[in-house]
């Protein structure tokens, strides 16, 4: 009504054009502004408020009731997963793990069932690959096909959990599972089978490229392509808490195509290839909080598919709120990518502490032309960085692209927001690499911020839209 007014007065006076050019160059304001910051952390707010709680019914399964026992040599795999099947069957409760260390193959979560594990109690997975077999429906790496089962895995379940104080442990190592990566670091040897086979992950991305129907994407058995840790797939209102999470094959919380998702007060150590913390993808209403991270990649990536398979989901990750957490080791402490085709918006980051010589960037974004995806609406504020390797902040629109590459898919970075970010020991403050002519990163604006021990301060390449607002750096105020 106000507007409305305003306008009729223009009239009366003969400025309705110079009207319109105000409000033009209001509507073509960056979206950088203080209210729009607090809009953006009222969304957080209520992105969290309306995350449901997974309830069970106060009914309880003891898995030694089902024949589990703590022996060596016993695989506890039936005994957990008819647990579960009768838990979830009766109307849902808690399937109780008992003090003491459980061998298991692959546990199969079903709907209204709470895995808890009790202080004391420790469940070792198996490393046999053929335990994990039949294939089941998957995504590896962005894409989709069947493969190994993951060590804990939900299919189209709703209102899970896994709880408790008690202790998951992959017993991944270079040994078993990790060989698979083909490196020598990880244990493999020369003539040693892996995932570089022709056999292996180029056949999986070739089904991708020529989009073969998933059905006929078969992988397991001569793939050697390892599982995820726990994937839920195409699930509604999970939980995970409290849990100390370890020696995974490959990624180690997996998220995907699932809504309503709290990832709360777990621990995770885990320093193998791949070794992602918490990765959810084309997932929306995500908390994470008070978590720590110590692993052998991203401590947590955001990811939305890859390539065509990513696109022809098209369906982005969105509405994540990640708070309070710690990460120490890892490639980067919170990522988002490359599998993003599908897209990512509205990343809420606060309050989290990230330090380590060995963490290489703290926040860090990565795509390139063949992922292609828009990642915008992204707020980090109130980080506590100490030393990382590398970055501080690191968005890369030429990741994993040679000079002379170049795909048909540009992505775009946009609208972002930074505010209180303070680190101590770092290569770069930014690195900030676009495509050239193509305006991918846009609208990025830092603020109240302190970046000391720069050796080499920023990397800046094929970027437009990048402005500081009080910044130092190494205690010189900087702007752009």
């Amino acid at each position: 009504m106000r507007t409305s007014r305003f306008i009729i007065q223009m009239k009366h006076t003969g400025t309705l054009n110079l009207l319109a050019f105000i409000l033009s160059q209001f509507l073509s304001l960056p979206a950088c502004s203080m209210v729009t910051r607090d809009v953006a952390w009222e969304k957080a707010d209520s992105i969290v408020e309306n995350i449901t709680v997974p309830v069970f019914p106060e009914k309880y399964y003891p898995i030694t009731d089902f024949g589990a026992v703590p022996e060596r040599n016993t695989l506890n795999t039936e005994a957990i997963n008819k647990a579960i099947r009768t838990c979830s069957d009766n109307g849902g409760g808690t399937v109780l793990i008992p003090p003491g260390t459980f061998f298991s193959g692959p546990i199969q979560l079903r709907s209204n069932v709470n895995l808890h594990l009790e202080e004391g109690a420790v469940i070792k997975f198996s490393t046999n690959p053929t335990d994990y077999l039949p294939v089941v429906l998957t995504r590896w790496e962005g894409v989709d096909c069947y493969n190994y089962s993951p060590l804990i895995y939900a299919l189209k379940e709703k209102n899970i959990a896994i709880t408790g104080k008690g202790v998951l442990d992959g017993q991944a190592n270079d040994k078993n599972w990790w060989i698979w990566k083909g490196r020598k670091e990880f244990g493999w040897e020369e003539g040693a089978n892996s995932q570089l086979d022709d056999s292996g992950r180029s056949r999986l991305m070739q089904f991708e490229e020529k989009n073969i129907p998933t059905e006929q994407r078969i992988m397991g058995e001569g793939g050697y392509l390892r599982p995820p840790f726990i994937q839920f797939y195409n699930c509604n209102t999970i939980l995970v808490e409290n849990i100390f999470v370890k020696n995974a094959p490959f990624w180690i919380i997996h998220p995907l195509l699932s809504d309503n998702i709290i990832i709360r007060g777990i621990t995770i150590t885990s320093h193998g290839p791949n070794n992602d913390g918490c990765n959810p993808e084309s997932c929306r209403n995500v908390l994470i909080e008070k978590c720590f991270f110590d692993t052998g990649d991203d401590c947590i990536a955001i990811k939305s598919g890859r390539n065509n398979d990513g696109r022809k989901w098209n369906i982005p990750s969105e509405n994540i709120v990640i708070r309070g957490c710690k990460m120490q080791n890892g490639h980067g402490g919170v990522a988002i990518g490359s599998e993003i085709s599908g897209g990512c918006r509205s990343v809420f980051i606060e309050n989290c502490e990230m330090n380590s010589p060995d963490l290489e960037r703290a926040l860090r974004i990565k795509t390139n032309s063949y992922r292609g995806g828009t990642i915008e609406d992204i707020y980090a504020r109130y980080l506590t960085i100490g030393e990382v390797k590398e970055a501080v902040i690191k968005f890369n629109c030429m990741y994993e692209i040679k000079d002379n590459e170049s795909g048909n898919h540009i992505p775009v970075i946009r609208n972002i927001i930074l505010e209180n970010i303070f680190s101590e020991n770092s290569k770069y403050a930014l690195y900030i690499q676009g495509i050239k002519n193509e305006n991918t990163i846009q609208n990025i604006l830092i603020v109240n911020s302190s970046f000391d021990g720069v050796s080499n301060g920023n990397f800046l390449k094929e970027v437009t839209g990048l402005k500081l607002e009080n910044v130092r750096i190494n205690g010189v105020p900087t702007k752009f």
